[in-house]
């Protein structure tokens, strides 16, 4: 495929996922595909998976824990079999009733007309905190001695 062939692809993909259509965003992926999302202490969803059932079951698990209040792809790059998207996201964690935001990069790979690889790059500390696991993290820092100012 060439590139803006690439684009359009990834292009469905998120118009699947806006639409909720699960099954059609699924069969976009590669049987054997390599999904990897940062580990984030206290977020369920977060990880490495591989395969298109362990994707469905990641897509479950986002659905069950938090809703979507904002998810806007912006920008996409093509070089060779990758894409790059630049987007924005917002979530509301369902337990916790937080909402988060982040800017985001998905980088996909493609071949043969189907994503191999997706990586997604965002700010976790935010997804943390909304999960509650930043929570003694922030602890940590109130109760650390402030350094002088570097003149």
């Amino acid at each position: 495929m060439n590139e803006q062939a690439n684009i359009d692809l990834v292009r469905q993909c998120y118009d699947a996922f806006i639409k909720r259509d699960m099954p059609r965003l699924l069969s976009y992926m590669d049987q054997d595909i390599d999904w990897q999302l940062p580990e984030v202490e206290g977020v369920p969803f977060s990880g490495h998976r591989y395969g298109r059932d362990e994707v469905a079951s990641f897509f479950k698990q986002l659905s069950d824990l938090q809703d979507v209040q904002d998810f806007r792809p912006i920008d996409y790059i093509a070089q060779n079999d990758k894409v790059a998207v630049m987007g924005h996201y917002g979530w509301t964690v369902k337990a916790s009733g937080q909402r988060f935001d982040s800017d985001w990069m998905h980088v996909f790979t493609v071949r043969n007309g189907k994503v191999i690889r997706f990586c997604e790059y965002g700010d976790t500390h935010k997804a943390a905190l909304a999960y509650g696991a930043g929570t003694m993290l922030g602890r940590q820092q109130t109760t650390q001695p402030q350094r002088p100012p570097i003149h």
